[in-house]
């Protein structure tokens, strides 16, 4: 991949500003209770590990999250006026089907910059249960020694609203959990396959024990 090829690194101050439009519109159309978030830490490279069971979790984490966040998104959510949108404010499109190097290469230039990349490790919206990982995780985690901070978004699927059956009801409560950051690595910085299998299996186990703490938690 060429210079003149390389997509153009993601905007720090655009991500701040997507930051500020998700705590209006998250604030003043649901009630998020937000439980965790001093665990995040304040400087530094970090990823959000977030389920994803409904279209608002992203927005949702962008709203209540401490820091500015860089979404790995879905290269189809890229369209018009939308697309620039989302690039406006600091999001990476990638392409879910295929080694999208120029994804990978801003990803890890977000993590670099010491900011925050925020990614779904399911792949697409599902359950939101981390049932099944991707390898993107692990790797973005390995190659980068950027530590792992889980999040749960519980509540966006309980119901439909009554006025857009797609979004949960307006005025109703979405908690959203930060977990205690951890590497996912051994330490030894190999990134074999291997390396990267066995860190996979490291990071469901934390993912998945932090989900059933998050719904002790809140009761969900």
């Amino acid at each position: 991949m060429t210079a003149s090829s390389a997509a153009p690194a993601p905007s720090e101050k655009g991500a701040e500003v997507g930051r500020r439009i998700g705590v209006g519109l998250m604030y003043g159309l649901w009630k998020p209770r937000v439980l965790g978030a001093w665990r995040v830490p304040a400087t530094g490279p970090v990823i959000y590990a977030v389920n994803h069971a409904h279209n608002i979790d992203g927005p949702m984490v962008m709203g209540v999250a401490p820091r500015p966040t860089h979404f790995l998104i879905k290269k189809e959510a890229f369209i018009g006026p939308l697309g620039r949108f989302l690039t406006g404010i600091g999001q990476l499109k990638v392409d879910r089907h295929a080694a999208d190097r120029a994804a990978i290469g801003q990803a890890l230039g977000v993590l670099a910059d010491g900011s925050v990349l925020g990614i779904f490790p399911e792949g697409t919206r599902g359950e939101g249960d981390f049932a099944s990982l991707r390898a993107g995780l692990a790797y973005f985690a390995v190659r980068s020694g950027a530590p792992i901070v889980p999040v749960a978004v519980l509540g966006s699927t309980d119901r439909p609203g009554r006025l857009i059956k797609a979004l949960p009801p307006l005025r109703s409560r979405v908690d959203v959990v930060f977990g205690d950051p951890f590497d996912a690595g051994d330490g030894s910085g190999r990134r074999t396959r291997k390396a990267l299998d066995e860190a996979t299996e490291r990071i469901q186990k934390q993912l998945t024990a932090h989900l059933e703490n998050a719904r002790r938690l809140t009761g969900r």
